[in-house]
């Protein structure tokens, strides 16, 4: 995992396996200060962004499209592991 201070948010960085994918979005999601979820492939290049900035209605939206992405990032390029860049909110 990596932090990196952006004036009033956090990024964060961290390397998963695509099976384990959804369930840690889901996480993400009902934490709160998430703003920003970014996937991208191990070698850097972007798969998915999804901004969470309207909260609750944008977290119940993607809790039921989440497998479907899932499935959408596994099958392009057949990855095993994925990072996620976890935009988060100060306090």
């Amino acid at each position: 995992m990596k932090w990196k201070n952006q004036g009033s948010s956090w990024a964060e960085e961290i390397e998963i396996a695509v099976e384990g994918l959804a369930e840690r979005v889901k996480e993400l999601i009902q934490e709160g200060n998430v703003r920003r979820l970014i996937i991208r492939k191990m070698n850097g290049d972007l798969l998915l962004e999804i901004p969470l900035t309207a909260g609750v209605a944008v977290g119940a939206v993607l809790t039921y499209l989440l497998p479907l992405l899932v499935g959408l990032v596994a099958v392009t390029g057949l990855l095993t592991r994925v990072k996620i860049q976890v935009i988060r909110d100060d306090g």
